[in-house]
């Protein structure tokens, strides 16, 4: 069997020791929770409209050939307004600062109170490939072409 790449994950100053690393929760789960690190009993206001980055008091030593892609939590895009702006987000591997979270609010009246160690994310550890770029006159044909945005006529 294959041996799993390795995810060096560093404690930042400000890290409280009481939040849980970012784990798989399930054996074949693809993503691992990220909480939110604010401070004991501290927590914040995301206005509705507004976005904020919160922090996670975590930085990672990502291998080379991969990235961390970050994602919103299903349960909580569900049962709030809250939703991870960008993504997916990507941490790069030669990224070496806190990994922080964008999150938005898109309630219309509805203040979002994120509190220190709320699961706010989760985060897909994944290769990456680089592409060779070249420029060309022509592009090989499709039975598609070049239509886009629904111009297949399926829902």
């Amino acid at each position: 069997m294959e041996q799993n790449p390795t995810l060096k994950i560093k404690r930042l100053d400000h890290y409280d020791d009481g939040l849980a690393l970012p784990r798989y929760e399930t054996s074949q789960a693809a993503g691992a929770d990220l909480r939110a690190c604010l401070g004991p009993g501290e927590s914040l206001v995301i206005a509705p409209g507004e976005r904020k980055l919160i922090p996670t008091g975590l930085a990672f030593e990502i291998p080379e050939g991969f990235e961390v892609q970050i994602r919103p939590r299903s349960g909580l895009s569900l049962k709030t307004d809250l939703l991870v702006v960008n993504s997916p987000g990507t941490i790069d591997a030669d990224y070496r600062g806190e990994v922080k979270i964008i999150l938005g609010n898109f309630s219309s009246s509805q203040d979002a109170v994120i509190t220190h160690g709320d699961r706010i994310a989760q985060m897909v550890f994944a290769p990456v490939l680089q592409a060779r770029f070249e420029m060309v006159d022509e592009l090989s044909s499709t039975e598609r072409g070049s239509g886009g945005f629904g111009s297949t006529g399926k829902n």
